[in-house]
């Protein structure tokens, strides 16, 4: 090992990734590019579908309430999408539902005013509104960070060493829903699993008319080998006499979406009818949104690194933050179509943040195109307005999704921990904040999720909810614990001789619009659209 050379053994940190087949803004052809659409598509639908299955039985509603809640849900990630690309971090990202949201939503849902209804129809409508409410007003929060630029003073304080946690934790925090998912119906599960990981690693050379099939396709191929072979089991009786958990899990038939769903549907503003508002319920919001705007931050690190982009700089970030929220309000408060949408205005029951598992997928095909994202967008938008054509795809069981996650989960994961490369890991200082972030990263949100699963409520249990929400939300996000400990640390252990060992040499380019010449090629805005609004 000593005698040999230095350029042997080392590999030189690289600003932009390396290996993709189409960066940000290069573009497959037509057909690829609808295809590949259509695959990002199909994979949102496990996010899309899981939080309405999970919230509006709670809320009191019936299959055809969550089947709606599905479609509103789609046809808001849609719009979201098309919007971020376009006009926010133009980053290839996809803006689907959060789980950061369910905490406070489940306090609303439990809301003895709410919970007294004996109606179920009548308390899912009442629900919804008060949802919708505080999504509103929770997201001036989101709209005060992004556009006043504060977010962008706050990330001043990042460092690459500081950012290795959190973006790590974006994927790797995810892991309760990868493999504990997959073991609840290990028959279905595990050979998606395997089968995935065959066709987008082991056979990616394979070619059709020089055409990499199984890697481009992967997805697409192995749901529908899977989902096929899965039908047959339940078409067979093999679920007749098993529990129920596993009926949910393994048959192909329990989601009750096809012929719940309507034929066609368009959601639109206040379908539920006029939100109602409450303090309380906006307090407790806010510390979500709080947890979107941080994994947020985290997931569009990872989507500029696999889509061969240079790190959004702080402005960037404020922009695609501030375009998150702010849409929906502006439609809600001017009542003029700027954006559309927002989740609280449509009432989709959860906030938006980004889509980790399509940023892994951007990994796994090596296709980082603009393009891709913006046209499965419209997929997301033409299927929700044809209810039960969307339904089909939608019902496909969720065992197989979090096979897939494993390997998405994954490639982001890794991803924030690309980010070593810039930072001195020969320096005991920071393998001490690296290894006590990832460690507490993990460690504490799991302890906030057992302990809630044993006694039914967080950790913080007083008399005041909102503030229950604040603490039970904050601390049960991998990123946002990670962040806290990560820039806590990085900030004040050693500071003042360590700036090479965080890697901010290296960094200093991208902390400005005009600081690297590639910023203005990967996020300069649409339509000259910088004469009006000037990077800052």
């Amino acid at each position: 090992m000593a005698d040999m050379k230095q350029e042997e053994i080392s590999h030189p940190p690289m600003d932009q990734l390396q290996g993709l087949e189409y960066c940000i803004d290069s573009n497959p052809s037509w057909g690829e590019a609808i295809a590949l659409g259509f695959q990002h598509y199909i994979l949102c639908l496990g996010t899309a579908v899981m939080i309405p299955t999970l919230l509006v039985p709670l809320m009191g509603g019936n299959a055809h309430d969550k089947a709606k809640v599905v479609q509103t849900m789609l046809f808001v990630t849609g719009i979201n999408t098309m919007l971020q690309t376009l006009f926010g971090t133009r980053l290839p990202t996809i803006i689907g539902g959060s789980y950061a949201f369910v905490i406070p939503v489940i306090s609303i849902i439990k809301d003895p005013s709410l919970a007294q209804i004996t109606d179920d129809h009548t308390r899912f409508i009442m629900t919804m509104r008060a949802i919708q409410g505080a999504l509103i007003i929770s997201s001036c929060i989101q709209i005060i960070l992004g556009y006043s630029q504060l977010w962008g003073i706050c990330s001043r304080f990042f460092s690459p060493l500081g950012m290795v946690p959190v973006v790590a934790l974006v994927g790797l925090g995810l892991f309760e829903r990868g493999f504990p998912v997959i073991g609840r119906c290990v028959e279905i599960g595990l050979p998606m699993l395997v089968l995935f990981v065959a066709l987008s690693q082991y056979l990616k050379h394979v070619q059709v008319r020089h055409f990499p099939i199984l890697e481009r396709f992967s997805v697409l191929i192995s749901i529908a080998l899977v989902w096929v072979y899965a039908h047959i089991l339940t078409a067979s009786g093999t679920y007749k006499h098993t529990s129920l958990l596993t009926q949910i899990n393994c048959r192909t038939d329990r989601a009750n979406l096809i012929t719940s769903a309507d034929w066609i549907d368009i959601p639109y503003p206040l379908q539920w009818g006029p939100p109602t508002f409450s303090a309380d319920h906006a307090f407790g919001m806010m510390a979500a949104v709080v947890v979107s705007l941080i994994e947020s931050a985290g997931a569009f690190k990872a989507a500029a690194r696999l889509a061969s982009a240079t790190p959004p700089p702080p402005y960037v970030l404020s922009r695609g933050i501030g375009w998150q929220e702010y849409n929906a309000f502006a439609l809600y408060v001017n009542n003029q179509g700027i954006g559309l949408l927002f989740d609280g205005l449509f009432g989709t029951g959860t906030g938006s943040t980004v889509s980790v598992e399509n940023i892994g997928l951007l990994g796994s095909t090596r296709i980082g195109s603009r393009r891709v994202i913006q046209i499965s967008a419209g997929f997301m938008i033409f299927f929700s307005i044809l209810g039960r054509f969307g339904a089909l795809f939608a019902s496909i069981p969720f065992t197989m999704f979090a096979a897939i996650y494993c390997v998405m989960f994954g490639y982001v994961g890794a991803v924030g921990l690309s980010f070593m490369q810039f930072t001195n890991m020969n320096s005991m200082r920071s393998l001490f904040i690296i290894g006590v972030s990832l460690f507490l990263g993990i460690s504490i949100p799991e302890y906030f999720f057992r302990y809630t699963m044993s006694a039914l409520h967080g950790p913080a249990h007083t008399r005041a909810g909102w503030f229950n929400d604040y603490i039970n939300t904050v601390f049960s996000s991998p990123p946002t614990v990670g962040l806290i400990v990560a820039v806590i640390l990085d900030n004040t252990l050693e500071v003042r001789d360590a700036a090479r060992d965080r890697g901010m040499p290296w960094w200093a380019r991208f902390r400005t619009f005009r600081g690297d010449s590639r910023n203005e090629e990967f996020y300069t805005l649409p339509f000259n659209l910088n004469r009006f609004f000037p990077p800052s």
